[in-house]
């Protein structure tokens, strides 16, 4: 009989489902609402490994999370047992238990480590497996596991889960129990708050809405973002505009103001809706909203019994903050009980804030998306800015799945009997808001859909391994060829009914639907064929498939692979000095934002090596490899100077002085500095014969792993 309890807690039905088929030797798929408990599930899986004296490694998609359940299982198991690996940093890489991000799993994996007393693996966020960018390393990571391994998916939005578990049933030769649990342990509600109708569930609002006046046409504009005091987007300042009625309405507001962040605060303060996160698509309004609010309250929000820890908390990190991160301002800000939250912050100040938050001492957080994604840090009130985001190319309405994510984590467990959520609007955006709510209240999420395509490292190391067959066995397991297969089935019976009709019209719509089937059933491999044909078209392989110089220096690189191995291969590396290298590495990982202002400059002994490097960055293979991936080599010359002088030992805090950016992106500059000394650790790889070259490598490995690099955020 599986367990009724863990750890004192009495477990839901889901859980106990989940528990008894690990116990009867199955994988599992579990798919619950944020905040159900499914990381219960994992739990127990870690602790039965580490019971056993056997090994479990729990994968994440983003860092910050992988870093808070190495902090998480730290504690509950202690430091011995317990590794980090996340191509940033390395702890305890032969602890029985690690958490890691999951690529690091998918290289250990196809550089053909065995893993033998691997016993399960947890995938928190398994649905990320569609996304565009990084999706193929979850199948690759599914489809190269030993089939003894156990696996724990956790998804709180994985509409087709059935489809999926079959596949990777299939896949695995081993089955795949679907454990769902549609009810949330603490329901949710919603409202739509307008600084004009106050704040109603979204039928009555519809209903209030449609009897207001119409908005002036002055205020049907476009939103833009609010300058640094958290002034509204049309930069008018936040000014008050009357509180609510205690029935929510609003009265004397004869030119409809804009509603703000500040507006939507009276009113969760009215209703004792506090804490909340409110959620915004903008690192700038971020920061700007959070600390117009704080300016703003005539008191802290941190109970006045608690007032003290907040200090003793601040002063503990202030006496070990080496680079005077926690400005004054900053510090003010936190005593009153509001901060903000972005990837871009400084990672101490990351760390700080989930600290503050997570101890119930933060009572407004500021947030961009990152922060609901498997982070388990939920609110009594998750506040929606606006329902659509910019995603680097246009701006588009959030995805259910998108919305449900940060709609989750209204709602703590214990605490609340119900979670609200509140979505910020105008008279001039409800129309749009309301089709989109209406389809989120719906709850149907997006079905998975693979985004698999082999990346060039990847084909190289299995052509290296088993050679091209063994590529297309890979290829034909994916969960795209497994979901195309079943398309050209539908379409053959389609087609097949069709032609049982008899007439010319039906033959011929039942040859197109053959034809698509057929199609279908060879995209996955005609696309690795178009990419082995790319690499034989460029030397990379010869007419046998057989590894020539720049598959053997790819098969090393996985940052901006094809550009990276373009530049060993061109020699341009040979001849920089280590902190000039570290400079090139960092700008060819990541680029500013289009608001930062960098005021270092690229020395004139460097504008040769700059010029070089865009030249072989424009040259045909390169730009070839972009249209083929669909993705844009990254390639910042302005970042140069910022890593070279990171490796000759200049603090971050000096460097962010000379940056101007409306937001923090110390975070950014730290991710650049870490990406690039992944970057050297490849290298070292591609020079493994080059003794000196090597040392040179480690040591500059040495010299830029130091403060900020080295912080678990």
């Amino acid at each position: 009989m599986p367990p009724t309890t863990f750890r004192g807690l009495a477990l839901d039905r889901f859980q106990i489902d989940a528990i008894a088929a690990l116990e009867a030797g199955n994988s599992v798929l579990v798919c619950a609402p944020t905040g159900t408990g499914k990381t219960v599930i994992a739990d127990w899986a870690v602790e039965r490994a580490l019971t056993a004296n056997r090994e479990v490694i729990y994968t994440a998609p983003i860092k910050a999370l992988s870093n808070q359940k190495f902090r998480d299982y730290t504690r509950l198991f202690g430091d011995d047992r317990i590794g980090l690996v996340t191509g940033d940093l390395v702890i305890r890489r032969d602890a029985p238990c690690k958490v890691m991000t999951t690529e690091i799993l998918r290289n250990m994996l196809l550089s053909g480590d065995k893993l033998e007393a691997l016993d399960t693996v947890i995938i928190d966020e398994i649905h990320f497996l569609d996304d565009r960018e990084r999706g193929t390393a979850w199948e690759e990571l599914l489809i190269y596991l030993p089939e003894r391994v156990q696996i724990v998916g956790l998804s709180a939005t994985l509409r087709n889960a059935k489809q999926f578990a079959a596949w990777l049933g299939h896949v695995r030769n081993r089955w795949v129990e679907v454990i769902e649990e549609t009810t949330r342990a603490v329901p949710l509600d919603f409202f739509v708050a307008d600084v004009n109708i106050g704040m109603w569930p979204p039928a009555e609002f519809a209903k209030r809405i449609a009897n207001a006046a119409p908005p002036p046409p002055d205020r049907a504009r476009e939103r833009h973002g609010g300058d640094r005091h958290g002034g509204d987007r049309h930069g008018r300042g936040d000014a008050r505009h009357g509180r609510p009625d205690r029935h929510g309405g609003r009265g004397g507001a004869a030119r409809m103001p804009t509603t703000t962040h500040q507006d939507v605060f009276e009113l969760l303060v009215d209703r004792d809706y506090l804490p909340y996160l409110y959620f915004c698509f903008s690192r700038k309004n971020v920061e700007n909203f959070a600390r117009s609010l704080g300016q703003r309250l005539p008191r802290s929000l941190v109970p006045k019994e608690r007032a003290v820890e907040m200090g003793a908390r601040l002063d503990e990190f202030a006496r070990h903050d080496t680079g005077h991160v926690l400005e004054p301002e900053l510090r003010a800000l936190y005593e009153r009980g509001v901060a903000f939250h972005h990837a871009g912050l400084h990672v101490q100040l990351k760390a700080l804030v989930e600290e503050l938050y997570e101890a119930r001492l933060v009572q407004v957080l500021y947030c961009t998306s990152t922060f609901a994604l498997g982070i388990n840090m939920p609110a009594r009130t998750a506040v929606f800015d606006g329902l659509r985001k910019f995603d680097g190319k246009m701006l588009r309405p959030l995805t259910t799945r998108e919305f449900m994510q940060k709609a989750g984590r209204a709602g703590r467990r214990g605490m609340d009997e119900v979670g609200h959520v509140v979505i910020r609007t105008d008279p001039q955006e409800w129309a749009y808001n309301e089709r989109s709510l209406q389809s989120y209240l719906r709850g149907e999420p997006e079905p998975v859909r693979s985004s698999f395509a082999l990346s060039f490292n990847s084909i190289v190391n299995l052509l290296e391994r088993a050679g091209k067959e063994h590529i297309r066995e890979i290829v034909e397991k994916s969960f795209l060829a497994y979901s195309l297969q079943a398309e050209a089935r539908k379409l053959e019976r389609d087609a097949a009914a069709l032609t049982a009709q008899g007439d010319r019209k039906s033959h011929k719509e039942a040859e197109k639907l053959s034809q698509r089937a057929e199609r279908a059933q060879g995209r996955v491999w005609d696309d690795v064929q178009a990419r082995l044909g790319f690499l034989q078209n460029y030397g990379y392989l010869d007419d046998k498939f057989q590894l020539l110089a720049g598959a053997a220096v790819l098969r090393h690189v996985q940052i901006e692979e094809i550009f990276v191995t373009e530049l060993v291969l061109a020699g341009v590396f040979e001849s920089l000095d280590p902190a000039r290298l570290f400079g090139v590495l960092c700008a060819v990982n990541k680029e500013f934002g289009r608001d930062v202002r960098p005021r270092l400059r690229i020395r004139g002994d460097e504008l040769g090596l700059v010029k070089e490097i865009d030249r072989i960055r424009h040259n045909v293979v390169v730009r070839d490899s972009e249209s083929m991936t669909g993705q844009d080599v990254c390639w910042c010359p302005e970042m140069v100077p910022y890593g070279r002088a990171w490796a000759e030992g200049k603090p971050l805090a000096e460097l962010l002085d000379q940056l101007e950016s409306g937001a923090d992106i110390s975070g950014d500059l730290v991710g650049a500095f870490r990406r690039a000394k992944d970057l050297i650790g490849q290298l070292i790889d591609v020079w493994s014969d080059d003794p000196a070259r090597v040392d040179e490598l480690k040591a500059l490995i040495r010299t830029v792993s130091r403060d900020e690099v080295l912080v678990v955020d």
